[in-house]
């Protein structure tokens, strides 16, 4: 089993833009039941990427917790994200 599980986030608040803590996550769009395809994103080299689905641009910030979001309340706990 793996020792860390990817963090999921959602754009419930339909903004343009999340700022997270992490390079590497999952997009859901919305909660379910308005949720897409959970779509795994890695930002590699670079300090952003866009979803395929909904189109939320995420952009990587180091200063934040790798659970941390700007805005707030755009993680997905772990037992809701699956």
């Amino acid at each position: 089993m793996a020792a860390t599980t990817v963090p999921h986030f959602c754009n419930d608040l339909g903004v343009e833009k999340i700022i997270v803590g992490v390079k590497e996550f999952k997009c859901m769009g919305a909660r379910a039941p308005y949720d897409h395809p959970h779509v795994f994103l890695d930002m590699g080299g670079d300090t952003e990427v866009i979803c395929p689905y909904c189109s939320t641009l995420y952009v990587n910030d180091s200063a934040l917790g790798a659970l941390d979001t700007d805005p707030p309340s755009c993680l997905v706990e772990p037992e809701s994200a699956q």
